[in-house]
């Protein structure tokens, strides 16, 4: 929560800690039961509070899964892509230089500007 004027709480500590810890993209519910295994009394509505708020400021990225549930993942500074694994959500963070600039170029020819994209690439990874 690194953007935010107001001090974390102990638990928002606790909901960002074990996000940066897992890697890949989890559910609120699968962080909040994580937490709650390793003791921590924290809500899955706080859960949910700080994933937002994290996801707002950048700081974690949020993916739709096939099924329409957010999943987050903290994620690095900057503009990137990602392949998720569809079978085990391994996820790797890739540059598109090639998508970049095929952005720019169709947004040009149709008067648009300031924009903004994501790209999330989905199949299965090598350990399946």
């Amino acid at each position: 929560m690194s953007r935010s004027t107001r001090k974390p709480t102990k638990q928002q500590q606790a909901v960002a800690a074990v996000l940066e810890e897992s890697g890949d993209f989890k559910s609120a519910q699968d962080l909040h039961a994580k937490l709650r295994a390793e003791g921590q009394t924290v809500g899955l509505a706080t859960v949910y509070r700080t994933l937002t708020a994290l996801a707002d400021q950048g700081d974690v990225d949020v993916l739709r899964t096939d099924d329409g549930e957010s999943v987050y993942r903290s994620c690095s500074t900057g503009h990137h892509h990602h392949l998720v694994c569809r079978e085990c959500g391994r996820t790797v963070e890739i540059e598109g230089p090639t998508v970049e600039q095929w952005t720019e170029r169709v947004a040009a020819e149709h008067g648009f500007t300031q924009t903004g994209h994501t790209l999330e690439i989905f199949g299965v990874c090598d350990r399946h």
